[in-house]
């Protein structure tokens, strides 16, 4: 009877944060610098406003943006879960450890090398990701002392030096500097649906694959012993999931940029609501990411509109005190 009572909360909170999600969508095609009633954005997203205007401002600016953050949201939530789950640590996210600066990096380095061949994006920004976190998961895990502050310090080592090498890049090559700093806070700005379908893809993959091994994942939060005793090739699972998550991180940094603590404020409020399930949790993961997001973007384009905040910016203001917090909070703990 309780598990059918947990079952029928967790239906409820899916069910609510859809109808939020949905709603959400709506309010940030209406809302911008320009603000355009509902009723015209049901006709628009169709084209069929009377207004030509209009229907360019939600299909070919508007549209973009929204679906971006969506996919961004979901795909940075799950990363920073898939981290936290299999390194059991949960200060564990891809800006944290340095995942979203090597996969900066490798985009910066696309942009010197082919200038016009954005399609190479998504590709570099894997590489970088994947480099990143294998060598702070490799560092940390090769320590005698296995603590949290052993990956952040490892994750702040690679940060910094990928760092130095945009640094280095954007020095010697002026041209992608103005697009570098756009990039470094992150945003939504200027995207279109071209954009957006590779990565999208990758993304949409990488949590169809998530669902599939989330069952692993829950033998693996028991324990490597355990999970070994249970058949589970512990290594192997580790890798594939490095993988996902560091393809879902990549995927959304090759258009979005650098934009931080959504994989790390999402994974820790999904677990209040529904607990420690990967499945549900990765639903409910999913579904907060892409409406935080999608919030801290349209925040950002009505605050002050109508110039504009990146939502990296806001996102910063949330996840800073989020994880001072969680610090002190671990602090008090092993004292």
């Amino acid at each position: 009877m309780v598990k059918a009572m947990f079952k029928n909360k967790t239906v409820l909170l899916i069910t609510l944060l859809v109808i939020l999600n949905i709603i959400i969508f709506f309010l940030s095609i209406s809302f911008g610098s320009v603000n355009i009633p509902l009723k015209e954005v049901f006709l628009g997203l169709f084209n069929k406003s009377k207004d030509s205007g209009t229907n360019t401002i939600i299909n070919s600016i508007r549209l973009p943006r929204v679906l971006a953050s969506f996919l961004s949201g979901i795909a940075l939530a799950c990363s920073g879960l898939i981290l936290q789950t299999i390194t059991r640590n949960d200060l564990c996210a891809p800006n944290i450890i340095g995942i979203n600066s090597g996969a900066g990096f490798f985009v910066i380095l696309a942009l010197c090398i082919f200038p016009m061949a954005y399609y190479l994006l998504p590709l570099f920004a894997f590489l970088g990701a994947t480099l990143a976190s294998f060598i702070v998961i490799t560092l940390a895990s090769t320590s005698k002392r296995n603590s949290p502050a052993n990956l952040i310090l490892g994750g702040v080592a690679v940060s910094a030096l990928f760092n130095a090498g945009i640094s280095f890049f954007s020095s010697k090559y002026p041209d992608i500097l103005s697009s570098y700093t756009s990039f470094s806070i992150g945003g939504f700005s200027n995207i279109y649906i071209e954009n957006i379908i590779v990565p999208g893809i990758i993304i949409i993959l990488g949590i169809i694959s998530t669902i599939i091994i989330s069952p692993r994942l829950n033998i693996l939060c028991l324990g490597d012993q355990m999970a070994s005793s249970l058949g589970i090739r512990v290594k192997a699972l580790r890798i594939i999931s490095i993988i996902i998550a560091s393809s879902l991180c990549a995927a959304s940094v090759s258009y979005a940029g650098l934009i931080g603590f959504i994989g790390l404020i999402v994974p820790h409020i999904s677990r209040k609501l529904v607990g420690n399930n990967i499945k549900e949790l990765t639903i409910v993961t999913l579904l907060i990411g892409s409406s935080l997001l999608t919030i801290s973007d349209l925040l950002g384009r009505v605050i002050f509109a109508p110039s504009e905040i990146s939502c990296g910016i806001i996102i910063s203001l949330i996840g800073a005190p989020f994880f001072l917090f969680l610090l002190l909070k671990r602090r008090e703990i092993n004292d």
